[in-house]
C-alpha cells in the first residue's frame, strides 16, 4: 500500500513474513506462554519482595526495577502480534504504532541503565565492602533506579518526535513483530531519513554502550578481586552474590551483540530469523529473570524455600 504521511492512517505489523498460515496457532500460543511467564513471573518477584520485610534491601530493590520494565515490555509489544496470529488483527494505528516505538526503545534504554545500577551495587559491595552499607542504602538504589527511569526519557520522546517529522510515502507494512525506529524510518522519504537514522543511532549508542562500558569495568574488576582471594569458601561465597547479576546482564547484552557483530562482519540472515533473533533478545531475558532471582540468589531461594515448606 503506497501512501503519504497524511493519508497514512495504520501500519500493518507482519509479524513473520515467511511463516505458513497454518502454524498461526502454535505460534500465537507459544507467544501467550511467553506473555504468561513474563506476567505471572514478574509480578510474583514485585509481590514477593513487597511481602517479605527481609528482602526489601538495595539489591532486591534493583530486581523489582528490572522485574518492572520486564513486565512492561512484554505488556507493551506481545498482546498485538498475538492478537495478530489469533484473531488476524494486524492494524495499528499511526499514532498507536509510534507509542509502541517510544516504549520499545525506551524501556530497552532503562534496562541498559538498570542494569548499571545493578553492577554499581555488586562493585560497591565486593570492591570496597567497608563502605558498602554507607554508600549503598535503599533510599539512594531509589534515586539511581530513578535516575535510571528518567536519563532515556527525554532522549527517546526526542527520536520519537524527529521520526515524527519526515515524509511516509513508501509501503504502511511493518515487517516486525513490533513497531520498531528501523522498521518505520524505512517506510519514510525524503532528504532527512538519513540525518533522523544517524541522530537516533548515536542516542541508542549512548543509553547502550555508556552503561555496558561501566557494567564491563565493574564486573572485570570484581573477577579480579575474587581471583585474588586465597579463601576458596571465601572466594565462592563472594562469586555466588554476583552470579545472578552476570547471568541477566549477559542475557541482555550478548544476544544484541552477537546480531550487531554478525551484521558488521557482513555474515546475513534472513528476515524471518533476524526478527525470531530480535523477537527472543527482547523477551527472553524478561520470561527468565524471575526464574535466575529465584534459583540463583540466595536470600530469594531460601526464603522461598521457608515459605513452601511452611
Amino acid at each position: 500500500m503506497i501512501t503519504n504521511f497524511t493519508s497514512m492512517k495504520n501500519f500493518l505489523i507482519v509479524g513473520f513474513p515467511g511463516l505458513s498460515p497454518q502454524h498461526n496457532g502454535p505460534v500465537s500460543a507459544l507467544l501467550f506462554v511467553i506473555y504468561l511467564a513474563i506476567v505471572v513471573g514478574n509480578i510474583f518477584i514485585l509481590a514477593f519482595v513487597a511481602y517479605e520485610k527481609s528482602l526489601q534491601k538495595p539489591t532486591y530493590l534493583v530486581f523489582c526495577h528490572l522485574a518492572l520494565n520486564d513486565l512492561t515490555f512484554g505488556t507493551v509489544t506481545l498482546p498485538k502480534i498475538i492478537t495478530k496470529y489469533w484473531f488476524d488483527d494486524n492494524t495499528i494505528s499511526f499514532y498507536g504504532c509510534f507509542a509502541q516505538m517510544f516504549f520499545v526503545h525506551y524501556l530497552g534504554s532503562a534496562s541498559s541503565f538498570i542494569l548499571l545500577v545493578m553492577a554499581l551495587d555488586r562493585f560497591i559491595a565486593v570492591c570496597i565492602p567497608l563502605r558498602y552499607p554507607l554508600l549503598i542504602t535503599n533510599n539512594i538504589i531509589s534515586v539511581l533506579c530513578g535516575f535510571a527511569w528518567f536519563i532515556p526519557l527525554p532522549l527517546m520522546v526526542a527520536v520519537v518526535l524527529h521520526v515524527l517529522t519526515l515524509s511516509f510515502c513508501k509501503s504502511n507494512v511493518i515487517a516486525q513483530c513490533y513497531c520498531d525506529h528501523i522498521s518505520i524510518t524505512r517506510q519514510a522519504c525524503g532528504d532527512d531519513v538519513k540525518t533522523v537514522e544517524v541522530t537516533s543511532l548515536c542516542v541508542a549508542m549512548f543509553c547502550l554502550l555508556v552503561p555496558l562500558a561501566f557494567i564491563l569495568f565493574s564486573y572485570i574488576s570484581i573477577i579480579v578481586i575474587i581471583l585474588k582471594m586465597t579463601n576458596a569458601a571465601g572466594r565462592q561465597k563472594t562469586l555466588s552474590t554476583c552470579t545472578p547479576q552476570i547471568f541477566i546482564t549477559c542475557l541482555f547484552y550478548l544476544p544484541r551483540c552477537f546480531v550487531y557483530v554478525a551484521s558488521t562482519i557482513g555474515f546475513s540472515f534472513s528476515l524471518d530469523v533476524r526478527i525470531l533473533l530480535i523477537l527472543l533478545y527482547s523477551l527472553f531475558p524478561a520470561a527468565v529473570n524471575p526464574l535466575i532471582y529465584c534459583l540463583k540468589t540466595k536470600d530469594i531461594k531460601q526464603m522461598l524455600m521457608r515459605r513452601l515448606q511452611t
